[in-house]
């Protein structure tokens, strides 16, 4: 958008919010990307749709059991 690139693309991402206990993972959030300059943003929409899932989590969220696995750094 700030690039003057018409080649924005809708794409749909996954972030986590807080850790522990606390831990909330929001699927398919819509992003808007450049693939010419590399930003990515949302939507106030979208921000103001994450920020009243976070707060109804308890009602909203399904609980499942998450793996993490850690990148581990190798020599070059």
């Amino acid at each position: 958008m700030h690039c003057g690139s018409d080649r924005v693309q809708l794409k749909y991402v996954t972030r986590s919010y807080g850790k522990g206990e606390d831990l909330l993972v929001i699927e398919s959030i819509p992003m808007w990307s450049c693939p010419a300059c590399g930003e990515s943003y949302f939507t106030a929409q979208t921000m103001h749709e994450v920020e009243r899932i976070k707060a109804l989590r308890k009602s909203v969220a399904k609980s499942r059991p998450v793996s993490v696995a850690a990148f581990e750094k190798t020599a070059a």
